[in-house]
């Protein structure tokens, strides 16, 4: 269906630019030939209405002409064949409302005043329909970018989520490897602890498995769910490793994407807790500010180790997984001091 017909306000602009052309062709009638104001206006009015329903015609033959550089000249000589058509067709209907106007007295003669603006009524038909040919021109290509503007979006949309698929998908099994190497360990030395381990491992996969199939999930549940790997890993490091959770019901309600902090709390043990002689207590705290959710993992470090470059898959995976979802309205910062190793994310609370 033709867009301009497709909606009444459309239409209803339409056609009053079309009553203002009109009135521009009856003061030409008056310049051109012995035409009054009245008869003049009587006469162009309808006939510039006419017109603007002929020129929708010209919408069907931009589509089977379009304006492109291999057949350009088919496409003007298309249009220009039209616009003669269609010229001659409302020549002929302003003919035929002459007669009709010349039975009436005040009107009688317009119909020798018409024959006298023939010319002048065909050239002004040819260009007018050029016009209207111009601006469904000027539509198609708007509506062309539009199009365009869509599939980029939904390609920038689609890539998007396969980058968050694999950035997902890194998350597991990069933990199943620090996990396999404790239960290897725990073997020989710890046998009931490895078999344990086991029993936490497995409750956990399935826990995160479910939570990670959802789009987002509740704060208050990824914090249970990072308790239970802190869990797991107390099995391999007993008294040494301790941890506090801090997030009041406000932040917890706020629902933040699946598995966000599990990386951050595994490099808390690994590059924190875990190079420490008497281990240490990894601190999560989460809080509402406004409409933004701050979150906090900070752990001990040793003092003589080398500070942290941030360059690590887990801390990566976070602040893409971030800037992929959220764009420049989340950030990670990770902030490491002497004693200490902090990483805070800022990102919109949503339920």
């Amino acid at each position: 269906m033709h867009p301009i017909l497709a909606e009444w306000r459309i239409l209803g602009s339409y056609l009053a630019a079309w009553v203002l052309l009109g009135g521009m062709l009856a003061a030409l009638l008056i310049a051109a030939a012995p035409f009054g104001w009245l008869e003049a206006a009587l006469f162009a009015l309808p006939l510039a209405v006419l017109h603007g329903f002929l020129g929708l015609g010209s919408f069907w033959v931009c589509r089977a002409a379009p304006l492109e550089l291999s057949r350009l000249l088919r496409a003007l000589g298309t249009q220009l064949v039209a616009a003669v058509i269609s010229a001659v067709m409302w020549l002929i209907a302003s003919r035929g409302w002459a007669l009709v106007l010349d039975r009436y007295g005040p009107f009688s003669g317009i119909a020798e005043k018409q024959t006298e603006s023939a010319p002048l009524l065909l050239g002004l038909g040819v260009a007018l329909y050029l016009l209207a040919a111009a601006l469904h021109y000027l539509l198609g290509a708007f509506e062309a970018s539009q199009e365009a503007e869509r599939r980029a979006l939904q390609l920038e949309i689609t890539s998007r989520e396969a980058e968050l698929r694999t950035l997902r998908a890194q998350i597991h099994p990069h933990f199943l490897f620090n996990s396999l190497n404790s239960i290897n360990a725990l073997i020989a030395a710890k046998p009931d602890e490895a078999r344990r381990l086991c029993v936490l491992l497995g409750d956990f996969l399935r826990r995160s498995l479910t939570l990670g199939a959802r789009e987002r999930i509740p704060l208050g549940e990824e914090l249970n769910l990072a308790e239970n790997l802190l869990s797991i890993e107390k099995v391999r490091f007993g008294d040494r490793l301790g941890h506090e959770v801090e997030a009041n019901e406000k932040a917890r309600v706020c629902t933040i994407p699946p598995l966000l902090l599990q990386p951050l709390v595994e490099n808390a043990v690994t590059h924190g807790v875990a190079q420490m002689l008497d281990g240490g207590t990894i601190r999560i705290e989460a809080g509402r500010r406004g409409d933004r959710l701050l979150i906090v993992v900070e752990n001990p470090r040793d003092a003589d180790s080398p500070d942290p470059k941030g360059a690590g898959i887990g801390l990566q995976n976070v602040r893409r997984r971030l800037a992929a979802l959220y764009g420049g309205d989340a950030e990670m910062r990770a902030q490491p001091a002497k004693e200490s190793f902090r990483v805070e994310l800022r990102l919109p609370c949503s339920r």
